[in-house]
Parts: C-alpha cells; sequence; structure tokens
C-alpha cells in the first residue's frame, strides 16, 4: 500500500517520505506539507501518532485512512486532530483530490483578519483573543477563517461543508459543521468573552460582533 501511494504521488508531482511506522512518522513529519496517516501502522498506530503530533504543536494537516467504517472511529480520529479520513478501499483518484483539497485549505495568502477583539495572522496561524492565545486544530482553523472572511454575512452549511471539507457531492452530513461550530464556540467564547459566531435559524451562521438580529 506505502508503495502504491508513493508512485501515485509521486507521478502527480508530490515529493513523498515513507515511514514504515507512527514512531518513524513522528520523526519527519514537521519537515512536510501534509502527512497521510494509516490506522493500522506497527509499533505506533494512527490514532496515537495523531494524537503526538498535536501534544508537540505540530499543525501539519493530516488525511488518516481507516478499514474502520464506524462512525465510532472517524469521529475518533476527527477529534484527535485529523482534518480528512478516507476508509479503505479507496480509489487512487479520491485519495489525491483529498490531498489537493487539504493542500488547499492549508496555504492562506498574508494577512491578518480582525474582528472585535479577535485577531488572526494566517501567516502563522496564531489566533488571539484579546491578550489571550487561542489554541485550534486545523479543522477548527479553517472554519474560523471561512466565518471571518464573510464576516456580517450568512455562511450556509453547505457552503462550510464545500470550504472546509471540500464537499460538494452532499455525502457528508450537516452534524459535523454543527459539532465544529461548537468547538470553536467553545474556545472563542468561554471565559466571559462576548459571542462572535451567531446561528442564523435555518440558514447557517455568522460572525459578527453583536446579534445579528438586533
Amino acid at each position: 500500500m506505502a508503495s502504491l501511494l508513493e508512485q501515485a504521488l509521486q507521478e502527480s508531482g508530490f515529493e513523498v517520505t515513507v515511514a514504515e511506522n507512527g514512531k518513524q512518522g513522528l520523526l519527519v513529519v514537521a519537515e512536510h506539507d501534509l502527512v497521510i496517516v494509516d490506522v493500522m501502522m506497527p509499533v505506533m498506530n494512527g490514532f496515537e501518532m495523531v494524537r503526538k503530533m498535536r501534544d508537540m504543536c505540530l499543525k501539519t494537516p493530516v488525511l488518516m485512512l481507516t478499514a474502520r467504517d464506524s462512525v465510532e472511529d472517524r469521529v475518533k480520529g476527527l477529534d484527535l486532530g485529523a482534518d480528512d479520513y478516507l476508509v479503505k478501499p479507496f480509489k487512487l483518484s479520491e485519495l489525491l483530490a483529498r490531498v489537493r483539497a487539504l493542500l488547499r485549505r492549508f496555504r492562506d495568502p498574508d494577512e491578518v483578519l480582525e474582528i472585535g477583539d479577535l485577531w488572526v495572522d494566517t501567516r502563522t496561524h496564531k489566533v488571539k483573543r484579546g491578550a489571550a492565545n487561542i489554541y485550534l486544530s486545523n479543522t477548527e482553523y479553517s472554519l474560523l477563517i471561512l466565518l471571518l472572511r464573510n464576516a456580517g454575512n450568512v455562511v450556509s452549511k453547505q457552503m462550510i461543508l464545500k470550504e472546509v471539507w471540500d464537499d460538494d457531492t452532499g455525502m457528508r452530513d450537516f452534524n459535523v459543521v454543527e459539532v465544529y461550530i461548537k468547538y470553536l464556540r467553545s474556545k472563542l467564547e468561554t471565559m466571559g468573552r462576548s459571542r462572535l459566531v451567531y446561528t442564523v435559524r435555518g440558514v447557517g451562521y455568522m460572525m459578527k460582533t453583536s446579534d445579528p438580529e438586533s
């Protein structure tokens, strides 16, 4: 599997490093723009590798490969810090499309985005609210950037799925959007901070410094 993926990615123009297990992968991950992680790796499995990556504050986007198609396993991978997943067996064309989509998501132009006391430097992915640093997963960060760039306007769940998860097929459930909105709010709006992300019932979400219905 690793040899086939290496060949397919190289033929598509990518430079590839193959690690035989999660422990080896941790040694080289910081040098790469994206990591493809198989859950069923020896020595250190994919779940553990991704957990250790995020504990080390490594922001490299992760595409997780798994033979387990249960909702619990997919949720576990995403909660640990994976940015997307692909269930085996899969078509190489889909894997390559997901790789390109993840790379697009995490290559933002040089700029600073602000609303109220929230400040984001897209060059360093540093997020602050007031004087406090806010630590987000890659997916939470992508969702925040989408909302910030559309501040004052409603962003539909369909648009979020398309832009954050590169899904315009309708195959994903809106529940994943609601879960990540909840995650984002829990980090941005705790400790007495004012609300920034509002639900526009039946439509989607809006980022604003005051209630859009007021």
